[in-house]
């Protein structure tokens, strides 16, 4: 229709009819599940509680980073040594006095 080309209405067209008739990695497929899916994302994004429930459940259920495993696995692996969980101290404190960058 031109939404994205003012003027070339007709520029995207082979694409458009590529996709929709004969599209042999199946783009399209899902499309419409795509939208109803975001569309719910959408009400329940407005329903601040609702929302924050919801992130709260999936933090709560989260297991281990995988990037924290694949680094400990590393260590041990090619290394040979055992990653340390000890807290590096804070950069921007030194003795006890807060430094800051220049």
């Amino acid at each position: 229709d031109g939404f994205f080309t003012p003027g070339s209405e007709g520029e995207f067209q082979d694409i458009v009819d590529l996709l929709l008739h004969n599209d042999r990695y199946l783009t399209l497929a899902d499309y419409k599940a795509y939208i109803a899916a975001q569309d719910e994302v959408s009400t329940t994004y407005n329903n601040t509680a609702k929302w924050a429930e919801m992130a709260i459940h999936n933090i709560a259920s989260s297991g281990k980073f995988s990037s924290d495993r694949t680094i400990a696995e590393y260590a041990r692996e090619i290394w040979g040594m055992e990653p340390s969980y000890e807290k590096l101290p804070d950069p921007h404190h030194v003795d006890g006095k807060e430094t800051l960058p220049e």
